[in-house]
């Protein structure tokens, strides 16, 4: 569901994943027609990086 927003509305992804000031620069690209496309590929990138950082912390838990 999250990649989804991600390429629709990259913006809003940001929100989500707790990085609201990314979100707000992301809206800003994303208003000119020619930043869409950069504004989903970071969205969708920044997303991948939240689930792999999320991932670490949980086997780091595991571990201790």
């Amino acid at each position: 569901m999250r990649l989804l927003l991600a390429i629709l509305l990259p913006w809003l992804q940001f929100f989500t994943i707790k990085r609201p000031f990314a979100g707000l620069f992301c809206l800003l690209l994303q208003c000119t027609l020619i930043g869409w496309i950069p504004a989903a590929i970071w969205s969708v990138y920044a997303l991948s990086q939240y689930k792999t950082d999320l991932k670490i912390k949980q086997a780091l838990a595991q571990v201790r």
